[in-house]
């Protein structure tokens, strides 16, 4: 069967070759530019754990000794600390990482990939597609036709893939705007991020409101000033001086710390959703399909979950032949956890921004404000917090032993230590992304007995017995606890690590009828009573 060819060899891009490569699924990346990429120290993305989690499932390279992992984060108005947030192995803190170093993680990786060819200097300039398969046209030095079995757009905000497939891209232009700094220097603090609000100082040009500041390794720190709305040129040398004088303004004495300019921008936030996500063998993927970001750092982190979501349901597809209903799931699921979030943005963001009026005088608006920007950075909160897949088409309905944990259905499991069928003790996100189900069996006193002890005993041979007759693939777990989760009870999770549910025991039907749901089988047969029904009604008219 051909290739599934991705245009775009960005972080999204590359994610998604490897995450189809890991699932026996060969690609053809096309690239634009020479095959590297230029290092940018103030274009940074701030990453959870379950995207740091999938990079390094994926590359096998931890991702933490390229970013920054901070002690705290600290808000400030004014001259006043408003809020702290310390971090710890309970609440741990995101990933912040210059994005050229993802990318270089990633394009490692994949020299060492056999299933993954990438075409640089490759520009696409026309897509053809037919029910068995979709052909692509690139120009420049190696112009040629790209033959794929499908093909995904992770071509950016400008995608070409949604230009020819004649997509509407809606939305708002310039939502915020911000002028960004890279730079070396020492600061009060050393592992804290900072979001000051109304600094004290007089800023040069115009107002900046708010200035974040965000440490990455050897001393470098990203800042990033609010600017006011409108189309304020900012020039070179007003972002020195505003540089000097926001590290002036933290400085304990006043003076102005020695730095080294690095790198400079202005990032330009536009909120927007593609209307399709999917016209047949044809998908789009990260800034293609969504524009994300209005507090600078975590779109891209949405376009990696994209991926995750997509890699799975397209293996399948490419493995087993065509899965409709499975493939339409991707966009239902992802466009509707993106469209939550801009909702969210698009609400708050005018409140927490407005200054004067009422809210000035309503006794702790302020502070609640702060408490909402501060949780957007740190990815949670109404701002911030990530979409789940609770309405998803995929999910099961009426099961009869199914219980509640401390996961809920559509949002991605807890990791927890598991053990393997081969009796090793892994992670169970370790365990995702090989394109099979997974079953866990909550069995409290496992782990300390050798596996030989119990894996014949109880309700294990009735449990491997129920997995063994699943409709695809699956593997069986233990884990000695689950949050929220009682003694025997059986989880199933998704390729991608969501839960599809949780069951009281052992309970084949219900477990066969979640996994058939999960691959997209309950959908698929709705839709065709729905088809039928429609074609007799027809014929009785």
């Amino acid at each position: 069967m051909d290739p599934v060819i991705i245009t775009g060899a960005g972080p999204v891009g590359l994610t998604l070759a490897l995450a189809l490569a890991r699932q026996e699924v060969p690609c053809v990346v096309l690239d634009e530019g020479p095959g590297k990429d230029e290092p940018r120290p103030a274009r940074t993305v701030v990453l959870r754990e379950e995207a740091v989690a999938l990079v390094e499932r994926l590359t096998g390279t931890p991702l933490t000794g390229l970013g920054s992992r901070w002690a705290g984060w600290r808000s400030m108005r004014r001259k006043q600390v408003t809020r702290e947030v310390v971090f710890g192995d309970a609440d741990p803190a995101p990933l912040h990482i210059a994005q050229h170093e993802l990318a270089g993680v990633l394009r490692t990786a994949l020299a060492r990939e056999r299933l993954v060819k990438i075409a640089v200097d490759s520009r696409l300039d026309g897509i053809e597609q037919e029910k068995s398969g979709v052909t692509a046209h690139t120009r420049g030095p190696a112009g040629t036709w790209w033959r794929g079995s499908y093909l995904v757009g992770c071509d950016g905000p400008r995608s070409t893939v949604r230009k020819l497939q004649d997509i509407r891209f809606p939305g708002r232009t310039a939502v915020e705007r911000y002028a960004v700094a890279a730079l070396r220097t020492e600061l009060p603090w050393t592992d804290e991020a900072l979001l000051h609000r109304m600094p004290p100082w007089r800023t040069t040009g115009p107002s900046a409101g708010e200035v974040v500041g965000r440490p990455l390794p050897d001393g470098v720190w990203r800042l990033d000033w609010l600017l006011p709305p409108g189309k304020d040129l900012v020039t070179p040398e007003l972002l020195v001086n505003r540089v000097r004088e926001t590290l002036t303004g933290w400085a304990a004495d006043g003076s102005t710390p020695a730095y080294e300019l690095l790198d400079t921008g202005v990032h330009t936030v536009h909120h927007r959703l593609a209307r399709r996500w999917r016209v047949g063998r044809v998908l789009l993927a990260g800034d293609a399909a969504h524009l994300l970001g209005a507090l600078g750092t975590q779109g891209l982190e949405e376009g990696l979950l994209d991926a995750d979501n997509l890699a799975w349901k397209l293996a399948l597809a490419w493995h087993h032949g065509p899965r409709e209903a499975l493939l339409d799931s991707y966009q239902q699921e992802r466009r509707a956890a993106i469209s939550a979030r801009l909702r969210a943005a698009d609400q708050l963001l005018p409140l927490v921004r407005g200054g004067g009026g009422l809210r000035a005088y309503v006794p702790g608006s302020a502070r609640g404000n702060d408490a909402l920007l501060t949780d957007g950075h740190l990815g949670r909160g109404t701002l911030g917090a990530q979409g789940t897949y609770a309405d998803s088409p995929l999910a099961p309905e009426d099961l009869g032993g199914e219980v509640s944990v401390g996961t809920p259905p559509g949002t991605p499991v807890t990791d927890v230590r598991v053990t393997a069928e081969d009796g090793t003790f892994v992670r169970l996100r370790d365990r995702l992304g090989r394109g099979a189900l997974l079953v866990v069996l909550i069995a409290p006193g496992t782990g300390v007995w050798d596996r030989k002890h119990w894996v014949t005993a109880g309700i294990m041979p009735r449990l491997a017995a129920a997995v063994t007759a699943l409709p695809h693939h699956a593997e069986l777990l233990v884990a000695e606890s689950y949050p929220g989760a009682a003694a025997h009870t059986v989880l199933l999770v998704r390729p991608d690590g969501h839960l599809v549910t949780a069951l009281n025991g052992v309970r084949p039907a219900d477990l066969y009828a979640a996994a058939e749901s999960a691959l997209g089988g309950a959908a698929a047969r709705a839709a065709t009573e729905a088809a039928e029904g429609a074609g007799a009604a027809a014929g009785s008219r």
